[in-house]
């Protein structure tokens, strides 16, 4: 996913290319069925990386370089700064290129319909890149099997399951092309401090308890903020949103869709954790969803007005510099959070709405490329294992170069690792643990629709959304023509 770190600028478009979508939909179709005639095509044959005999199954392909495609995020900073012990293990050299997601899509897609494989390892984002493209992945449930090469710690069954399907699978509940590497998840930063001290006049004011909690209603988030607005001098604002016209706004409104009951297609469910090519209609048309966007709408007109020129990194932002008293936002803030205000932040679930609390899921796994030969894939799954394994999660959660959280769940079960969801703690993101463990469970997890068409969907999202934001459209008409529109992406289909 696009995700809470700066991003590279993207590098130019590649001769010839005439827009995007054009360019990705071209190219799925030379990932998915050319990949041998490509490959066959070039000048001469790519040739596999040398297979030493050894005892030790990690020194195998001792001497080999490999490559790893990657959105620039926490986790991959921190991998990057950590490979000497993967180095000093296997002998294998890896180089990381990290990028902005739209530009790394383009170099996936090229490198797919190529034949070839520049980049053996690719952070397979679920929306962009596995749904599309991902008969281009290796399925590593061949690779697991392989007794020639050392075995996933834990196994499968190890990591979180609603990642696991989310991020690893698409279409095939028994195939898993990628294992589960990052997962932002969006729940509840507030100021404990500020919700601590105002806590009894609150409670008068309101006529509930605000502090945030599993029976929170979204209504009631609503009034909390607007009684920071009108109650205390200690903040300008109640609330802040991620409300930029861009992935975000999609992002944060999913959150108040979902607890509505509303979602973007029938079954949207197995269509956000499986996947699907075919999605059906598109039911932003139906009440749920006009009823979610017209509370958005009000609590967007509460929230602080910049938040329609934020993105992620600018609600954090606005959260540290103690512009807002609340924010929903990726969990993965937290160490930031800490850093600008040590004690002072709060986590909790999503608010409920009619139907549910859902905490929209941002995570993503890495694959490795169809296109490699016999022991470049063997040299490529040795990196894969060890960057999602146990160990290195927990030197992730320590770094200071990056970060992220685990998606396995045995390191969440290490002592030193629950020592540190309550402070002082030497791993600041595990003081979200409690909000992110009950916002991961299957009732709670609101997951977008992984299909391959979901880019050109995003944006006809986000762009209705920020009509209606800034009156150009009523909530319900803003839906309907947001389902209207995506009805007529998908039935263009995808060419796979």
């Amino acid at each position: 996913m696009s995700g809470a770190t700066p991003t590279a600028n993207p590098p130019p478009p590649a001769a010839g290319i005439t827009t995007r979508r054009t360019l990705l939909r071209g190219l799925a179709g030379a990932a998915g069925a050319g990949l041998a005639g490509a490959a066959m095509s070039g000048c001469s044959s790519p040739k596999d990386v040398a297979r030493a005999s050894t005892s030790d199954p990690w020194r195998q392909f001792a001497g080999t370089t490999l490559n790893f495609v990657s959105e620039n995020t926490a986790p991959t900073a921190a991998i990057a700064a950590n490979l000497a012990p993967f180095t000093e293990l296997t002998g294998i050299r890896v180089n990381i290129v990290t990028l902005e997601l739209s530009a790394l899509v383009q170099k996936v897609a090229l490198d797919l319909a190529s034949g070839q494989s520049q980049y053996q390892v690719i952070y397979a984002d679920p929306y962009q890149v596995l749904a599309p493209y991902s008969k281009g992945l290796v399925d590593l449930r061949e690779l697991a099997a392989d007794s020639s090469v050392p075995h996933l710690t834990g196994g499968f069954g190890d990591f979180i399951p609603t990642q696991l399907e989310a991020a690893g699978k698409f279409g095939d509940r028994d195939k898993v092309f990628a294992l589960p590497y990052d997962c932002p998840t969006m729940i509840w930063h507030y100021r404990k401090d500020l919700f601590d001290k105002h806590h009894d006049a609150m409670s008068n004011d309101l006529g509930f308890d605000p502090t945030p909690g599993a029976d929170t209603t979204w209504d009631q988030y609503a009034a909390i903020a607007k009684w920071f607005n009108d109650k205390t001098d200690d903040i300008p604002y109640g609330t802040g949103h991620q409300a930029k016209q861009h992935d975000s706004l999609m992002c944060d409104f999913s959150n108040v869709l979902w607890s509505y009951g509303g979602d973007y297609f029938d079954n949207g469910k197995a269509v956000g954790s499986l996947g699907a090519t075919d999605p059906g209609k598109c039911r932003l048309d139906s009440d749920q969803a006009a009823e979610a966007a017209a509370f958005y709408d009000r609590l967007l007109a509460s929230a602080d007005p910049a938040s329609r020129t934020w993105d992620w990194d600018g609600v954090g932002a606005a959260f540290r510099a103690g512009r807002i008293a609340m924010c929903p936002n990726w969990h993965e803030f937290a160490a930031s959070n800490e850093a600008a205000m040590p004690g002072k932040v709060g986590y909790a679930r999503l608010p409920k709405g009619p139907a549910r609390s859902a905490s929209h899921y941002g995570g993503t796994g890495i694959g490795i490329s169809a296109n490699t030969l016999p022991n470049e894939r063997r040299a490529a799954w040795l990196f894969t294992v060890w960057a999602t394994a146990p160990r290195t999660q927990l030197a992730n959660l320590k770094s200071k170069a990056g970060g992220g959280t685990p998606t396995r769940t045995s390191v969440y079960e290490l002592p030193e690792v629950r020592k540190a969801e309550k402070r002082p703690s030497a791993m600041p993101n595990m003081l979200t643990a409690d909000a992110v463990n009950e916002a991961w469970k299957p009732a709670n997890i609101g997951l977008r629709p992984k299909i391959p068409m979901w880019n050109e969907c995003d944006t006809a999202i986000y762009t209705q959304l920020s009509r209606m934001l800034l009156g150009d459209a009523k909530p319900a008409q803003a839906m309907g023509d947001t389902a209207d529109r995506i009805d007529r992406i998908v039935a263009r289909g995808w060419v796979s």
